[in-house]
């Protein structure tokens, strides 16, 4: 059993992630779409949820810039690893403070 995972795991590592990761954006385009059909959702959460292509977008960026001026990967380089990561932190935050509304408009309709 021990043996099938360890090759199991080995095999996963051979695979390119790069393809997964373009492809990952469809499914989250399809979310997205019936996302911004839900009415009883403010825009604070969808904008918040949209927030998150910026995210792949502003890594994508800092990826090829880390590769291109140090020749390295974007977990290599902290400044730009951290940058990016900041976005996603945002794009979190926004989400939050959309829900936390959401519930704040339940609360006073249950009063």
């Amino acid at each position: 059993m021990n043996d099938f995972f360890i090759k199991f795991i080995n095999k996963l590592s051979s695979f390119e992630n790069t393809y997964i990761f373009v492809f990952s954006i469809i499914p989250y385009a399809i979310f997205l779409y019936y996302l911004y059909k839900i009415k009883e959702l403010n825009k604070t959460v969808k904008i918040g949820f949209s927030l998150t292509v910026l995210f792949v977008a502003i890594t994508i960026i800092f990826s090829i810039s880390s590769e291109i001026i140090y020749g390295r990967s974007l977990v290599e380089v902290d400044l730009f690893h951290g940058l990016a990561e900041s976005f996603l932190t945002l794009s979190d935050f926004v989400i939050l403070l959309g829900f936390i509304s959401i519930l704040k408009t339940l609360e006073v309709k249950n009063s």
